[in-house]
């Protein structure tokens, strides 16, 4: 079975296990900014995930690990076009250069974003073009490691005034916590269902 319908299957799978965003309580929840992330999956012999650490003057996350994403503009046809046109300007990945493979599990964070990750399929060693006003770097981190379920650590905080939980995947140093781990559980539910 290739990469590509591997990632098919595993989301196309009904998934009652899965996590719909940041802890939070039902009375915390309002309105939500809709956006999207590109989940670029770099098709090599031993499968990477291709991530950002957000530039320190964002507004929204500075300095988080993160994939390719943002809001969804009024411009944008649908969630896919969001994340390939926010691929596009933080990275430099043309549209053409990414295999849309399906789309993972809505993520809604405490920071009232409402993210849909989608998953593309890339080809190795892609030109990359980081935007230096979004992206302060760029790494690849295996898909095996990442998705492996001893690595990815539940852990709790207290913010605003109450105990919340979140995951947590450390790898060569990065730290990716919040709503990019979340996102890499469900993806590591789906394949493992």
């Amino acid at each position: 079975m290739s990469l590509a319908d591997r990632l098919d299957a595993a989301l196309r799978r009904d998934l009652p296990d899965r996590l719909g965003g940041d802890d939070m309580d039902a009375h915390e929840m309002g309105e939500t900014i809709p956006a999207a992330v590109l989940v670029p999956v770099i098709d090599r012999p031993e499968p990477t995930l291709l991530l950002t650490v957000r530039s320190g003057d964002m507004r929204n996350h500075a300095g988080q690990v993160a994939f390719p994403g943002g809001r969804i503009d009024a411009t944008d046809a649908d969630e896919d076009a969001a994340a390939l046109r926010e691929a596009k300007e933080e990275l430099g990945i043309r549209a053409s250069n990414v295999q849309l493979i399906g789309r993972l599990d809505r993520y809604r964070t405490g920071t009232d974003f409402c993210v849909t990750p989608v998953v593309g399929l890339l080809p190795p060693d892609l030109p990359l073009i980081p935007q230096p006003s979004e992206v302060a770097a760029v790494f690849e981190a295996p898909l095996e490691v990442l998705t492996d379920p001893a690595r990815q650590i539940e852990e709790e905080v207290d913010w605003k005034g109450r105990r919340r939980r979140y995951w947590r995947i450390e790898y060569e140093g990065y730290k990716i916590w919040g709503a990019t781990a979340g996102m890499i559980v469900n993806l590591t539910r789906r394949l493992m269902a």
